[in-house]
């Protein structure tokens, strides 16, 4: 019977992170953490491993959790998300009066614009199966994602939408399935290599009067749903260099994915879209009989990614946008234009996040986590017209963890994170800025979440 229920959740588990959207930005849109342990850590994990989701993090540590079976479900709330535009806003300009000019940003000055949806779903579940007493083989699915937006037309002056094409929004996301085997060395070192592969989905509404800026305007709005496929890997080391002292590694490499091809006039080089590369290292240090305190410190590589990481301002510099003098068609025409070689993007820059933990077991049954975590945020001030649709602007989390063990080879695990809100201001490059006779742009996030997961030992 026990073996029916544990299959049943399984299934259940697998198809409901297929089909969640994963809206968990934290750090740009990458989770700060991704088991219910390491979430209750802040996301630090690298050298302590306690779950069969450890391959997420450093497939290495999954030598050292044994056979087990983990499934969860988290809900995250990314709320407020929203922009204010403070100063004068400019009139539509240029031929016809097309929207794209003068300000592009449609809001009152001063009035904030938030975005709806507000509370999301998103399951995981993981499988470490030992295949002998120094390897294991696991498989472990879990979500990123977080570029979600959705700002009502009618939260806009005259309901025309944020860029005036009525509602106005995009959504991102990405669903990692992670094969994984690692083996120890000797009694406390251990490597571990995966092999992950990733299906992504994308779409956009409320950008076509960006027409006149677009390659190809036909790819570039619409709220057509866009997938996309790719794969990669991941290698770490994990091990015990001293007594109580424990060393971690892991390096996950660029991935290369096929392209939104719905979104060719969008994204740089016709609709690119890769997931950068990543790299972690950490510590961890037993304290007495029952502490231990885990640091990391995580790299994410947004400037691999030409979409993610080009400015805003190739749009106005190395793009003829249609219906000037030299390019009378309705798109734009140069390296610079949304979805062109060199097209504008979010301008997002490198994260470094700094992560710490402490855990104790109180009693025989039950362990508490507290973390703390804290990155620069990726959005530089010039580049808040674009990140609108993406406010991915946390800096700081604060988290709390709990487990309590039932029976001899099951578990209760419990997370909570709050993500401070915070917000980025910066010139409008359409109209020059407030100190230039324009806009200024603000954008913020906070967030909040819970995660609860079971487990069972084998």
């Amino acid at each position: 019977m026990r073996t029916i229920v544990k299959k049943s959740l399984l299934a259940i588990a697998v198809s409901g992170v297929i089909i969640s959207p994963a809206v968990n930005a934290t750090n740009g849109y990458f989770g700060h953490g991704y088991s219910t342990k390491e979430k209750g850590l802040a996301g630090a994990g690298t050298a302590y491993s306690q779950d069969a989701m450890a391959a997420a993090t450093n497939p290495a540590g999954m030598a050292f959790v044994g056979g087990r079976m983990d499934i969860g479900l988290a809900l995250f709330s990314p709320s407020p998300r929203s922009y204010t535009v403070t100063g004068t806003p400019h009139a539509p300009e240029g031929p016809g009066g097309t929207y794209p000019f003068g300000s592009m940003i449609n809001a009152q000055p001063g009035v904030e614009v938030e975005s709806d949806n507000d509370l999301f779903m998103i399951p995981h579940f993981a499988y470490n199966w030992q295949a002998d007493d120094v390897s294991t083989i696991g498989v472990s699915v879990y979500g990123n994602g977080g570029m979600n937006t959705e700002y009502p037309a009618a939260s806009t002056p005259f309901e025309a939408g944020t860029f005036g094409a009525g509602t106005t929004g995009i959504n991102l996301s990405q669903l990692f399935v992670n094969v994984s085997f690692a083996k120890k060395m000797n009694a406390n070192n251990a490597f571990g290599a995966s092999i992950i592969v990733v299906g992504q989905q994308f779409s956009a509404q409320g950008l076509e009067n960006f027409t006149p800026f677009s390659s190809d305007p036909s790819s570039l709005s619409g709220n057509k749903k866009s997938t996309s496929y790719g794969a990669g890997f991941k290698f770490g080391y994990q091990g015990e260099v001293y007594k109580g002292i424990r060393l971690g590694a892991a390096y996950q490499s660029k991935m290369s994915m096929s392209s939104f091809d719905e979104y060719a006039g969008l994204f740089a080089e016709g609709g690119d879209f890769d997931i950068p590369s990543t790299y972690n290292i950490g510590a961890s240090f037993d304290v007495g009989k029952s502490g231990v305190i885990v640091a990391d410190v995580q790299q994410i590589n947004y400037s691999e990614i030409a979409s993610i990481a080009n400015p805003i301002n190739n749009l106005f510099t190395g793009c003829l946008p249609g219906g000037f003098p030299g390019n009378p068609g309705p798109g734009g025409m140069g390296a610079g234009c949304l979805g062109g070689a060199d097209g504008g993007g979010f301008g997002w820059e490198d994260m470094t996040i700094f992560k710490i933990g402490y855990q104790m077991d109180i009693g025989k049954k039950n362990t508490i986590r507290v973390g703390y975590s804290h990155a620069e945020q990726p959005i530089p001030e010039s580049e808040t017209l674009f990140n609108t649709l993406a406010p991915a602007v946390i800096e700081d989390h604060i988290t709390a963890g709990w487990t309590l063990k039932v029976g001899t080879d099951m578990e209760f695990n419990l997370a909570g994170m709050y993500a401070p809100s915070n917000s980025v201001k910066g010139p409008n490059p359409a109209d020059g800025g407030e100190a230039n006779g324009g806009t200024d742009i603000a954008i913020e996030m906070s967030q909040y979440e819970v995660q609860a997961g079971w487990a069972w030992k084998y």
